[in-house]
């Protein structure tokens, strides 16, 4: 009886010990999405509603615009779920080996695609689902009683915002986010006689050296590639 008991208790385990590394899996996978698109998130929900708080000041319009902000918002929510959808895609890395400002125009143009797709399918839902109307009546609806010039304008906003956020994501690519944290925020010690620009300049000038010789000049320590590859390997240790 006691071995009956046993063997019950083991099969009814069996599932629930199988089914713990998929929903650990599960749980690391929209963890990670929720990483990915917490950035351009936070980017674009402070960028939206500083377009609304300016417009606000421009218009001299001090009324309550509480429903402006959540509309600017929930616009980011849509950005940041646009943006993950699109990294997802195997041609956001098509330039990625290109001269930097192919990749950053690019992603600014594919990721302002994306996102005017997506709110034109939010509004397609609103307009069938919440609305209750018939799908074949939302180009009409959409010509007709759609309001293109505010859309438009929040798209070229989009614009200008991607292209600030892919700059800034390019940037952090090439350097590394920690590095790039530490060259913004933290000093150099007085000791080093390089400061940062310089530091920069001599990195830059390094790859330029690389790129315009071949690996067997470095090799030969009588080459003058060699000589100026360890001066300026000397000037960053400084």
């Amino acid at each position: 009886m006691k071995i009956s008991l046993l063997k019950h208790r083991d099969a009814s385990a069996a599932p629930i010990e199988a089914s713990a590394p998929a929903a650990r899996g599960i749980g690391a996978r929209l963890l990670h999405e929720a990483r990915e698109a917490l950035p351009p998130t936070l980017f674009f929900f402070v960028g939206f509603n500083f377009v609304v708080l300016t417009t606000n000041l421009l218009l001299a319009d001090h009324s309550a615009t509480v429903g402006n902000f959540l509309v600017a918002t929930f616009a980011a929510l849509v950005v940041g779920k646009a943006v993950l959808v699109a990294n997802a895609l195997p041609y956001i890395s098509r330039y990625d080996r290109a001269p930097l400002i192919r990749p950053i125009l690019f992603k600014t143009a594919f990721y302002s695609i994306v996102v005017f797709l997506v709110r034109l399918l939010e509004r397609f839902v609103h307009f069938t689902v919440v609305e209750h109307n018939r799908p074949r009546g939302f180009v009409s609806y959409a010509m007709s009683t759609f309001s293109w010039d505010r859309f438009l304008a929040i798209n070229l906003w989009i614009c200008i915002l991607f292209l600030i956020y892919v700059t800034a994501s390019e940037v952090a690519r090439l350097f590394g986010r920690r590095e790039l944290r530490r060259m913004f925020f933290t000093s150099r010690p007085a000791e080093l006689q390089l400061n940062r620009r310089q530091q920069i300049r001599q990195l830059i000038h390094v790859s330029q050296l690389l790129d315009a010789h071949p690996f067997a000049d470095f090799r030969d320590p009588a080459s003058a590639a060699h000589a100026e590859l360890i001066d300026s390997l000397e000037r960053l240790a400084r």
